[in-house]
């Protein structure tokens, strides 16, 4: 990308001001994913006044051009304007940001153990905070024709809880109402929400062994996986995480070279409720909020109930 300059003047000043918000509003259909063009991956530095970030993508949105950023030791992302930074490719001091570190880091953790000559990796990537403390609720919508656990999520909303929720590009656009209503609860503050990608296709064979299905089912295009979910999540008015859950928690090698070379993290689970695994401190929680797997969601009520997840509930920002 070219370095980009904020243009003089008040008006441009005021524009540097003002957060960038794409209308999406929630009494219309969903926009489709065609609203975001020219959308490229990148790492580059940009800077204006005393702020630095990091920029990750640029795009065109509604043809604008806007650069999707992330702070690179709080992981926070937002779009900005590209008019409005000085921007260049990522130097040393990128690398040694927690960002960074983070998606090195937990790109290269090859997760369960698993017998000689297996093909594949599971549960790679980020599935513990080093220090131990409350745990981090994530829920995976992957393609599903049953309704979104809405009781599920209201609860959480009463316990002051973060979730890092991580998408299908099908499930929302085959649960448009459903998406919305959780865009709802994120814009009036009811629910802690954090978008997570989860691929857009999520492809799923049970007859075919892991290292056949999921993410590694052939002919896949990595890339449309990965955009396509956060081009989605733009169109309508909605943010992308740094955070990417491989379907099924099934990767291989290949995969954590297309993350890292994305700038994403990872995600994997401490425990994943619905198979029985227990919640320690500090660990990532996996439930499935879309309706497929009801057990799960049972036993988080059940143990929260209990008092046997560890508090506080905390934003899955501050794991890696």
């Amino acid at each position: 990308m070219a370095i980009a300059f904020c243009a003089c003047g008040a008006a441009r000043a005021d524009d540097c001001a003002t957060p960038v918000r794409i209308e999406a509003p929630l009494d219309e259909p969903l926009r489709s994913l065609e609203r975001v063009t020219d959308y490229q991956m990148m790492l580059e530095s940009c800077t204006r006044d005393d702020t630095a970030i990091l920029a990750i993508r640029d795009m065109k949105v509604d043809g604008e051009e806007l650069l999707l950023t992330v702070n690179p030791e709080t992981l926070q992302t937002r779009l900005e304007r590209a008019a409005c930074w000085t921007c260049r490719e990522a130097g040393p001091d990128a690398w040694k940001s927690r960002y960074i570190r983070a998606v090195e880091e937990f790109g290269a953790a090859t997760g369960k153990k698993l017998p000689p000559g297996a093909s594949w990796l599971e549960n790679a990537g980020l599935t513990h905070a080093r220090d131990n403390r409350g745990v981090f609720v994530t829920g995976d919508l992957c393609p599903s024709h049953k309704p979104l656990e809405r009781r599920f999520l209201q609860n959480l909303e009463t316990q002051d809880a973060k979730i890092a929720l991580s998408v299908t590009g099908l499930w929302v656009t085959q649960h448009g109402d459903d998406f919305r209503w959780l865009r709802k609860e994120k814009a009036e503050k009811r629910l802690d929400i954090l978008w997570t990608n989860h691929s857009f296709t999520h492809p799923f064979r049970p007859s075919l062994p892991d290292g056949d299905t999921f993410i590694l089912t052939k002919g896949l295009d990595p890339e449309d996986e990965i955009v396509n979910v956060e081009r989605l999540l733009i169109a309508n008015g909605e943010t992308p995480s740094v955070f990417f859950r491989y379907p099924g928690l099934v990767s291989n090698s290949a995969w954590a070279t297309r993350l890292r070379a994305a700038h994403l993290i990872p995600l994997g689970a401490d425990s994943w409720l619905a198979l029985g695994e227990k919640p320690g401190p500090g660990g990532v929680i996996l439930v499935h909020p879309n309706g497929n797997e009801p057990a799960g969601i049972a036993a988080f009520e059940r143990l929260n109930h209990s008092g046997a997840v560890p508090r506080p509930f905390r934003p899955l920002m501050e794991a890696p």
